[in-house]
């Protein structure tokens, strides 16, 4: 695919700016405004989007609406126009803190040209599927494609992290790691909203085929990627239910490890409470007093009194491990 120039564009991150494209060869490759038949419009402003506005006539409140985060997925067949909205994946940032966010975009049909307009620069038109692009109507298959792929994607990606976590959360006593989990869950009830919404759109599509002039090849990916979403759907349920379900027991591990340094620390204060005795009464005069008046040197007495104290620590540690576990660290 030849995309010259589009390169430097593409590094922004939600810059304003319109790209013109036209296939060429079952190929996409930039073109001059004049040349273009496809149109990709990342956050429009004023200029870009008083040009489409007055250019195509297309309302402003429907290129509002592919910018909204909020705004579901809906295909509206206008008599000027055709409008599509998908949901995506939003671009993620470690400032997320592994909150993974819905994205809007929306495809116009208007004048027999395509313009695409999103919130945020994506690779949109790159990777094996735009190899081989006939028409616009291809291009809608192909974006298709590539958001629930996008969505396959990222959830193998919290996947990953959620099994990481779990290691994590295992041998630690902070909450830090149960919120990033309730972060991957929070993202999994997004992903299948929107998710579910494309659903809907797809479905819609696919019953006005005919409308939009679709072929039969068309159709036949139209009905693949319908299987795809369904898939793609039942796994992120599948995710979000053992989330869901195993939340409360990974929060019961949090607790049980505090619980179990707490009986450590409990054990070592236990023992040492009747060395801390002892050890007082041997530092007091009275004992070197006593130990002259047995005739013994403090060369010996004091080397007693140590290995009566380790003996007492030692009765100790037995006595009371009985009591709060095997060495007090079960």
């Amino acid at each position: 695919m030849v995309l010259a120039g589009a390169a430097g564009n593409d590094s922004g991150r939600g810059e304003p700016m319109i790209n013109y494209y036209r296939i060429v060869d079952q190929k996409i490759e930039q073109c001059s405004k004049e040349e273009g038949t496809l149109l990709v419009c990342v956050a429009p402003q004023n200029g870009e989007m008083q040009e489409l506005l007055d250019t195509y006539q297309i309302p402003e409140h429907d290129i509002r609406s592919c910018l909204d985060v909020n705004e579901l997925g809906r295909l509206a067949l206008e008599e000027d126009y055709s409008i599509l909205i998908l949901k995506r994946p939003k671009n993620y940032s470690t400032l997320d803190n592994l909150l993974f966010k819905i994205d809007s975009l929306g495809v116009f049909m208007v004048s027999g040209k395509m313009i695409v307009v999103m919130a945020e620069s994506h690779p949109l038109l790159e990777g094996k599927q735009f190899a081989r692009v006939k028409n616009l109507n291809d291009v809608i298959i192909k974006i298709l494609f590539g958001t629930v792929a996008h969505f396959l994607g990222h959830l193998n990606g919290i996947q990953m992290i959620s099994d990481d976590l779990e290691q994590k959360i295992s041998s630690s006593m902070s909450n830090k790691y149960l919120i990033q989990m309730f972060s991957l869950e929070k993202s999994l009830v997004y992903y299948l909203n929107a998710i579910i919404s494309n659903a809907r759109v797809i479905e819609k599509l696919r019953m006005n085929a005919g409308k939009l002039g679709f072929t039969q090849d068309n159709m036949e990916m139209l009905d693949d990627i319908i299987i795809d979403n369904q898939q793609c759907q039942k796994q992120t349920e599948i995710y979000l239910n053992i989330l869901t379900g195993l939340m409360d027991a990974r929060g019961s591990i949090v607790g049980n490890n505090l619980n179990v340094l707490i009986k450590r620390l409990t054990l070592i204060n236990i023992i040492f409470l009747p060395l801390a005795f002892l050890a007082g009464i041997g530092g007091m005069s009275e004992y070197t007093m006593m130990m002259d008046r047995w005739g013994i040197g403090w060369q010996v007495g004091y080397p007693l009194f140590l290995v009566f104290a380790v003996v007492i620590g030692l009765l100790t540690y037995r006595v009371v491990s009985k009591y709060l576990g095997k060495g007090g660290t079960d």
